[in-house]
Formats: structure tokens, sequence, C-alpha cells
């Protein structure tokens, strides 16, 4: 099983050449497990509806395949609503600020340490969240029996062990480095990449994935449901997932 590598956190990405892409729902069931967590804490402005771009949908695919041993990839969440992205960013900053103790650090500077671990909600199709695109994903592994592997630390907890690679420089616990391991192989495989502050954050097609694959970026920011259901138009949408699933 391959080790996790060392990536410096990505530096902000601006080239994008716009792809038209529809967006697909991933559904609870034979194919991945669905469990969103933002309308399970009751963000006022989640969605219980779990989108992804149709090329990440393929690549999801691919995933599920390379994981061996029965386990079954979680989701937790995919596309976000701008205003879910605000929510979160004026909820998760004063947070952060107290827990990493950068109280007394000038703004500009807190700022930057906050974009580490929750996107700030710039209102701008074109250097977006990265969740508000349809190509960033926060997932985890389940077991047989639907049982989440251990990763050694909670979704959007905020510490360095949350760090991808964490657990490749201690020995605090083999079985959660292993289980990263898979996680980390199956999605890079399939053409993912990683955010190295989250274990469980990875993406195709944004500006962190640009960034890291020397490309441009060919996702813009989709702020509301109604622009999904513009963009993917339920006729040509039925047909597709009807070609890939059948």
């Amino acid at each position: 099983m391959k080790a996790i590598p060392h990536f410096e956190e990505p530096q902000l990405y601006t080239e994008i050449v716009p792809k038209d892409s529809p967006f697909v729902e991933l559904k609870d069931g034979e194919f991945f497990d669905v469990k969103m967590k933002y309308p399970a804490i009751g963000m006022m402005n989640s969605v219980n509806e779990c989108y992804v771009r149709k090329e990440v949908f393929e690549m999801l695919l691919e995933a599920q395949k390379n994981l061996l041993g029965g386990y079954k990839l979680r989701i937790w969440d995919a596309w976000r609503p701008f205003a879910l992205q605000k929510e979160l960013y004026d909820s998760y900053a004063k947070i952060l600020i107290k827990d990493l103790k950068i109280e007394d650090k000038p703004f500009d500077e807190q700022k930057q340490i906050i974009s580490k671990y929750v996107s700030i909600p710039v209102n701008d199709t074109m250097l977006p969240p990265l969740h508000t695109t349809g190509g960033a994903l926060d997932v985890t592994l389940v077991d047989e029996e639907g049982r989440e592997l251990d990763m050694g630390t909670e979704f959007d907890e905020f510490s360095p062990k949350t760090a991808t690679d964490y657990y490749e420089y201690t020995m605090e616990n083999n079985e959660v480095r292993n289980n990263r391991r898979i996680l980390y192989n199956a999605m890079i495989k399939a053409g993912f990449t990683n955010l190295p502050s989250e274990w469980w954050h990875y993406e195709y097609g944004n500006r962190v994935w640009a960034y890291y694959s020397n490309k441009p970026a060919i996702y813009k920011g989709v702020f509301t449901l109604d622009e999904i259901y513009k963009i993917n138009g339920k006729q040509n949408y039925r047909k597709f997932l009807r070609d890939m699933l059948y």
C-alpha cells in the first residue's frame, strides 16, 4: 500500500477554461453511501441533495472499483450553495481563531490561515469557493456493515491531525495510517487530488486541482440549486443517468 506523500498547501490559482458539464445527483444505495453532514447538524442553508459534476461522478465510480475488502465510499458533502459556504465560514472562522490561538494576528493573516480549513466565500463564479463548483468532495470509508473506518479525527475537526499525511510521520496509530492510505490511493488513482490539510477532502476540476495538476480549472462556481436545474435540463439529465448506469 503506497504511503501518502507530503504536499505543501496550494497557492491561489486563477487560470480557468470553463467547461460545460451537467450535474449528477448521488443517491444513497448500490454505488455509494451518502450521508450529508450539514443538513444533519442543522445548517440553515444546507441542502439534502448530493450533487457532483458528470466527470466527478464517473471518477467516483472508478474510485469505488479501486477499493477492496468490501469497503465503500461514504460521501459527507459535495456541491454546496454559496449561502451555505458563507454560513460555514462565518461559523467556523470564530472557532478557528480561538482553537488555533490566532486572535492577536493581523486580519489578513487570520484569513489566510482560516482559508486552509474553509474556503472564503468569494462571490465570484470564476474564482469561487471550492465546493460551489461541484468538483469538491468530503468522503470517508465504511465497511460492509456500514461502520466508518477510524481516520484519526472527526470530520471538520480543526487540528494538525487532520493533515492527510499526519500519521505517515508518527507512530501513533498504524491502523489510522493504513485507512487513510486506502482512501487516498483509491481516490488519487481515479484522478482526484487531495487538499493536504484535510484527509477527507478530494477534488477535480476546481482551482486546487488545477494548482496540483498544473492545468487550468474547468469548473466555474454554481451558487444555487436553481442554477443546477437550469444547467442540467431534466430530459438530458435523465438520459445521461440511464446511459451511465444501465
